[in-house]
């Protein structure tokens, strides 16, 4: 049996950017300031959490290069992703690589940015997705 490994390495990879994505911005808004404003946000349960849909663009994003580039592993629970996103993924990923063979690698890399921001949107834009745990 061994230890370690390429995907173990992936998958200590995917976990520290899943929690350095989540965590980003976790700061008080509200620290040093009197206004009101500032002292009921800092009161709020999570005052500057990651929209889900920015925290879908993120994962797709990383994700989408990683997977251009051949350097993927394993299925979408292992990269940390529901079966909705993982869906968006294999978009992203198609488009990107037309997007590479048309234009250059430049304009696959734009085109990974916008397709996820936008298909993310779409997919959060009534809160939370309604398809069950892994919708």
């Amino acid at each position: 049996m061994t230890t370690g490994g390429p995907r173990r390495k992936g998958a200590a990879l995917g976990l520290a950017l899943l929690a350095a994505v989540s965590v980003a911005g976790c700061g008080d808004p509200g620290a040093g300031s009197d206004a009101p404003e500032s002292r009921a946000s800092a009161n709020s349960p999570s005052p500057s959490a990651t929209p889900p849909a920015r925290l879908c663009a993120n994962l797709i994003g990383y994700w989408a290069r990683r997977s251009l580039t051949g350097d993927t592993y394993g299925d979408y629970q292992s990269m940390g992703l529901s079966d909705g996103q993982y869906e968006i993924l294999r978009k992203v990923v198609d488009g990107a690589r037309a997007e590479r063979k048309r234009a250059g690698e430049r304009s696959a890399d734009r085109s990974i940015d916008h397709r996820a921001r936008e298909l993310c949107a779409e997919r959060y834009r009534e809160g939370e997705p309604t398809g069950g745990p892994w919708g």
